[in-house]
């Protein structure tokens, strides 16, 4: 008899929640078919892009200045053929700045490494691999920037990328 009273109790809640304003229009096949429309919309390419936590914490450090280094920097501009090499090449300078944090006890080390961290999860998740073109350049072959005009480059090319 307990159960029956329990399932009772749950019924009643249940029938005032589809009686509700909120839940009228699934009773009619229509309602049915414009929620399930609206339940598989597609996400927004803002929420796809899969640098959106590196670009947080690059606004996060851009302004630091506690971050002296001279970087290699990659055109935001290189071709699309060479857009994982770009990548690969800020990930792999994000390493230098993370060293010259250690060093100088940056109070932006946590952001720095977070960057580190979202990037290399990027490209683990997603097996970037890449061939070397003939037109694409290695990092070394960059110039040597600023940690400003660094981080300005780097989210040129993750905006771009995310396009």
């Amino acid at each position: 008899q307990r159960t029956f009273l329990y399932s009772v109790c749950l019924q009643y809640p249940l029938h005032q929640l589809l009686n509700s304003h909120c839940f009228c229009l699934l009773k009619s096949g229509m309602g049915l078919i414009i929620f399930f429309l609206c339940a598989y919309v597609p996400k927004t390419e803002a929420d796809d892009c899969r640098w959106a936590e590196v670009l947080k914490d690059l606004e996060r450090i851009k302004t630091s200045k506690d971050i002296d280094v001279s970087l290699y920097t990659a055109n935001a501009d290189e071709d699309e053929e060479c857009q994982e090499l770009v990548m690969r090449c800020f990930f792999l300078e994000t390493e230098v700045i993370i060293q010259e944090c250690r060093i100088k006890n940056c109070s932006k080390t946590q952001d720095v490494q977070n960057i580190w961290k979202n990037v290399n999860d990027s490209f683990e998740i997603n097996k970037l691999t890449s061939t070397k073109s003939e037109k694409c350049k290695e990092c070394e072959e960059y110039e040597e920037k600023n940690f400003t005009e660094f981080v300005q480059n780097f989210v040129k090319v993750i905006q771009r990328d995310c396009k």
